[in-house]
This record gives structure tokens, sequence and C-alpha cells, in this order.
């Protein structure tokens, strides 16, 4: 049922404080359920009402203004997918949650400093509320995982807890033979105090992790042309946690939001989420400092800007005149990356000399390395641990990319790791295995209580789909009801999470049902043309997608493959039908050009999908069930492109209505 409290908290954002009393009560599904109903407050009216409260008294500077503004439009986003559940239209109400989310994603990115306000922190706590209503899940609405973020405000903090009058560096200690400056200042001996002096137990715990994870991040980075001293960055992204998990849902020992992981060939869908992957994601950060690297030409503020947007930065840049030094810049920026540099020193320094520091050497119990197993279609965890002799949670934690009860589906075979020495004893019991052992679902029966968001949350896949591949499908189901499942990517089965133990077989489709083969490939965006890529020997799917502006599982979907290609193979791709010819020339580079042409764009500032000319726009006239989420997605460029460019307040639009989509910014 969908509660009424959303409702009104959609619209004003919960700025109304609830007591102490309130607050203790009991919660269902961790969502707060005030006594009281809140009054339906438009702030506009208020606003022209009260005449008193003007912008001088609110002490609005244009930059409050916009993210006050973009905080009332996620509300209204929130509020219209309550209204298109009344409605009865899951497809819209889906859209606009899926737009809210992506807008608080980026309101994140674009102001870290917004997460300290209580007005964002209420529309946050609201939208993931409705997104988990709307899709039946359970749990906490906000869920962080590690250590690190208890500490990270403290380490990051400003106040002088320390003068450094009697601090003094290890005598051996010189600042200058590294690639990345070590320099000593107030901020730096602050923090170094504070892992040292004030709470040491957390750096023995990163130093103990580090002796896991470092000899496998050094050789990575060593192979991809970064000083290796930035390997401490780990230490203050997740505290060398590999299944961390920010409130601003980044993942992983390097913190990957989902967009810039998969730049960088990161696939995430409902099985798999490679930002939890140590080796592959410590890759992607390697490339991704060294990007940032050539974009600024200083180490310092390419680490401000791994953790600040660039909009962010040059904001700062602005204010202070125009340097690009980092200390220059310094107090202009949002005080987590005023402390960011200053605590990533003082992690390097203190673990590259523990022992001058009073630490002991850490254990080293573990040794980074496995085996790879090639498992064939779905097959539950516990029954893989077993072949290898250990625990599902030791099968876990090797393969911290996994999501689920289960190996992915697929016609490709998924490469899991397994304890390093054991594959033979394993493969012996794994050849045995009878073909019952691999769960296939491929139609779903509908269980009482089931909404259609929750049968689509279970099978990864959205409501959207649903419809797509079930004809006359209605928002009302019932009890007993069939409903074809269209898998996603490539996969040819699906798996049932509700009751994974008793997962059951069903009937195998087939193209005379009526529905679309779950083998075919994902249709053509709107408004993109072809183009075929024949793979040379080194390449990767995430090297592909990064070369043609785009994401990995789209790669993958387009062409029904898993991760592995071979030379020679011909893939397709699909490009913004108006920059056809800027990526028709990639098939003729060499890598060193590919290279090149990637460094140029992202010098540009360019994002994902829009690399045409500046300026340039296209007519696009609104048809039914349009939302700018997919107008945007279609076109490659944002939402908040479009609004701009249209001068929209709001992201409603009308049904005829004409906009001029933005190719490139």
């Amino acid at each position: 049922m969908i509660r009424k409290f959303l409702l009104t908290a959609a619209v004003v954002g919960l700025t109304t404080q609830v007591s102490d009393a309130q607050e203790s009560r009991p919660q269902t599904a961790d969502i707060p359920l005030p006594d009281v109903t809140l009054p339906f407050i438009n702030p506009i009216e208020v606003q022209s009402s009260r005449p008193e409260l003007t912008r001088a008294s609110l002490h609005l500077d244009p930059l409050n203004r916009e993210v006050l503004q973009r905080i009332a439009d996620i509300n209204r986003m929130n509020l219209s997918a309550i209204e298109a559940q009344l409605d009865e239209d899951p497809l819209q109400a889906e859209d606009y949650i899926t737009q809210a989310i992506e807008s608080i994603q980026q309101l994140m990115d674009d102001h870290p400093e917004v997460q300290s306000s209580r007005r964002f922190n209420e529309t946050y706590r609201s939208v993931m509320a409705e997104y988990h209503e709307y899709y039946g899940l359970s749990g906490p609405v906000l869920t962080v995982e590690g250590d690190i973020f208890e500490v990270r405000d403290d380490l990051f903090a400003q106040d002088d807890w320390f003068d450094g009058s009697y601090f003094a560096m290890p005598p051996e200690f010189d600042e200058k033979q590294f690639d990345v400056p070590l320099i000593m200042n107030r901020q730096v001996s602050n923090q170094i105090h504070f892992l040292t002096e004030r709470r040491p137990e957390i750096m023995e715990r990163w130093l103990e992790r580090s002796t896991y994870y470092f000899p496998m991040m050094r050789e990575i980075f060593e192979d991809e042309g970064v000083p290796q001293e930035l390997i401490h960055l780990s230490m203050i992204e997740s505290g060398l946690v590999p299944v961390a998990r920010s409130r601003a849902r980044a993942v992983g020992l390097w913190q990957f939001m989902q967009a810039t992981g998969a730049s960088y060939g990161l696939e995430v869908n409902w099985w798999i989420d490679e930002r939890r992957d140590p080796e592959k994601s410590t890759r992607a950060a390697a490339r991704h400092l060294r990007d940032l690297y050539e974009i600024w030409g200083d180490w310092h503020m390419a680490l401000a800007g791994y953790n600040i947007s660039p909009r962010g930065l040059r904001r700062a840049i602005n204010l202070s005149g125009g340097s690009r030094d980092y200390w220059d810049i310094f107090p202009h920026l949002p005080r987590e990356t005023r402390g960011y540099v200053p605590g990533f020193i003082a992690a390097a320094m203190v673990a590259m000399n523990y022992e001058d520091f009073g630490f002991e050497t850490p254990p080293t119990n573990r040794v980074f390395g496995y085996d790879v197993v090639e498992i064939e279609g779905s097959v539950e965890l516990s029954v893989l641990a077993e072949f290898a002799g250990i625990t599902t949670e030791e099968l876990r934690a090797i393969n911290p990319e996994l999501l689920r009860f289960a190996t992915p589906p697929g016609r490709a075979p998924y490469p899991l790791k397994i304890p390093k020495g054991s594959k033979e004893e394993f493969m012996l019991a794994y050849n045995e295995m009878p073909e019952s052992k691999r769960q296939t679902l491929v139609v779903h029966t509908v269980s009482r209580g089931q909404t259609l968001g929750a049968i689509a949350s279970s099978y990864g896949v959205t409501v959207r789909a649903l419809y797509g591949a079930n004809d006359n499908l209605s928002s009302l189901i019932h009890p007993g009801q069939e409903i074809i499942i269209p898998v996603p990517g490539g996969s040819n089965v699906a798996i049932s999470s509700n009751n994974p133990s008793r997962a059951r077989e069903a009937r195998t489709l087939t193209a005379s049902t009526g529905s679309a083969s779950s083998s075919s490939a994902s249709p053509a965006p709107a408004g993109t043309v072809r183009i075929s890529y024949t793979v040379r020997s080194g390449d990767t799917v995430g090297h592909i997608a990064e070369w043609f502006n785009t994401q990995a599982w789209r790669v993958r979907s387009w062409n029904n493959i898993g991760n592995n290609i071979r030379v020679g193979q011909t893939l397709n791709v699909y490009v913004p039908a108006n920059q056809q010819a800027y990526f028709a020339r990639i098939n003729e580079m060499n890598r060193s050009q590919k290279q090149q042409m990637i460094a140029e764009r992202r010098r540009s500032g360019i994002p994902q999908n829009q690399v045409a000319a500046a300026g340039e726009t296209i007519s696009y006239t609104v048809r039914r069930n349009d939302n700018l989420h997919d107008i945007a997605r279609a076109h490659g460029t944002s939402v908040n492109a479009i609004m701009q460019q249209n001068n929209l307040s709001s992201s409603l639009i009308r049904v005829g209505q004409n906009l001029q989509i933005p190719v490139a910014r």
C-alpha cells in the first residue's frame, strides 16, 4: 500500500521536524511513519504569499539557488511517480522513479557538499523509500557498507586537533623521491595525528588489509604507468573493503559511481557488480587517475578531481582567480575535498613508514591469488563452494563481484575464482554435477501480494521490459498468472530470486510462443546507426565501449556476448546518427591513435555520447509515454542539458511539445 506519508514527503522534502519521541518509535521496513499527516505546502506559494522571504533574506546565492531548484525538481519527480501509480500507470511511475534517483546521483556528483544538507538528506530518504516500495524491496532504505564511512567525517575535518609543534617526519623520508609530492603542512599533520594518535586502530586495520591487496595493486599501477604511491588512495576511499558502498552509491575498493565505472569497462547488472572486483576496479582506477592527470597536469589536482566533479573543481579554480594549484584553490573546495588530498598524503606517509610511526609489521597470512574455472549456466554458490572445499562465505569473498545466490546465466561461461591449488579437485566434482543443479526459469508464476515492480526487480529487468515481452499485460495481476521474463543482456535463462532453494524448472520458450526469443540482440536505440568493429589483439569489451563512448553492457547486449571476444570477430555498435563519421574511423585506428582520441575527448570534458559539434541541436516532438530521461538517453545527452536548452523549470513534458535536444554542450 502506498504510504500517505511518502506523498507528502515528496512535496515538502520532509522539512517538518519530527520529535525525538516519534523518531524513536518502531519503524516498518526502515521507513519512518509519523503519526500525523503533514500538510501540503507549495514552496512557491509560500514565497509569493510572504514577501518578506526575499532572495536576500534567504541568503540564496546563485549556487545555492541552483541546488535548491534541483532538490525541488527531484521532489516533483517523486510525487509524479506516486501519482502515476494512483493512475495505474506503472511504466510512467518507473520512469519518474528512475529520473529521481539519477538526478540525486548527479546532484551529489556535482555538489558533494549537499550531503550535509538536512533538506537534501530527507529528499534522498523519501526517494529511496519510494524506490523500495515500488520494487517491493525489503531491508534498510539507506545502505552503507564498510568501516571507512564511520571515520571519514572525522578524518576530513579541518579542526586544529594538533599544531605540529612536536611532530617530526622519519629521518630517511624524502618527499622528492615520489612522483606524487607527499608534502608536509598543517592539514597533513592533522591527519597523520588522527591516524597515529587519535584512531590508530583504523590504520592498523588498513595496514593489515594492505598486505593482501597492495602487491596486486602495485603490479597493475606499474603496468598502467601510474605512480605506485597512489595505491594508498584506496585506504581513504574504502578502507580496503571491496564491497564498500557509500550513501552516494559509490562501490568497491576505489568507490566508483556506476557511470564512471562503466566508462572504464566495469559492468554492473542484477547479477554482478565489477566495481567490487579488486583487480578490474584497480585497473580502472589506475586508468582514471592517469586520465585525470592528463587533464590537470598535476597529481594533487588529479586527486581532487577523483573526489569532486569537474564542475566543482572549475568553480574552485574560478573563485581562486584562475589558479590550477590544489593548495591555492583549497579554501574554495567543499570540506570533504579539502580533507581528501591531505588524507591521502597522510595515509601514504604512515603506511610507507609504519614502524617509524609506532606500528608493528602487519601479519601476512593471505596472499592474493586464485584459480579460475568456467561455469556453464547458473549454479548456486553453495554447490560450487562445496566443490571447492570452502564455505559459501569464503567463495563470495573470493568473488565479491557476485551479487546473487548463483553464477550469472548466459551463453558465455562465467569465470569463477576459487582458491589457488583447488582447481583439479573442483573440476572432478563439477564434471559429475547433475544437470538439474543448473537452475533455469523463463516463466514466472505470480504469487499472492506480488506486484510487477517486485517481479521485475527479482529478475533484474524493468517493468517496461515485462510489458514488452507480454502481450496485453495489465498493471492488475493475479496469483497463478504466468509472466514471461525477458532475459537481460544476451542471457538465455533467468533465475528466480524469490525462493532460490526451491527454484522451479520452467517451459523453454521459442519464437512460436509469440514472444521475442531471449537470445535475440537488443534493438538499436532511437536516433542511432549501426557501425561494425573488427576485434584486434588485446581488445576487450571495456576498451571497445570506451572508444565508442558507450557502456560495456550495451556492447554485450547488442552482440549477445559475454566477456570473451576473439581476434577477427565482428561486433556491432550503435552510435548517434549525426556522429557516424566520427566513430566510423575508429575501426582503422591503431591502439595509440585510439588512446589519443580518448585523451582529447576527456580533456574537452565531453561526457558519454556527446561528441558532436558544440551547440548543435536536434528538434524532437514529444510522443505518448515519453519522458526526459528516455529522450536524453536516446540522444546521448542529459536531462539537465535538455531542461536548460528549452528553459524548462521542471522535467514534466506534454505530448506534442517540441524540444530542442542539445547533442553536445
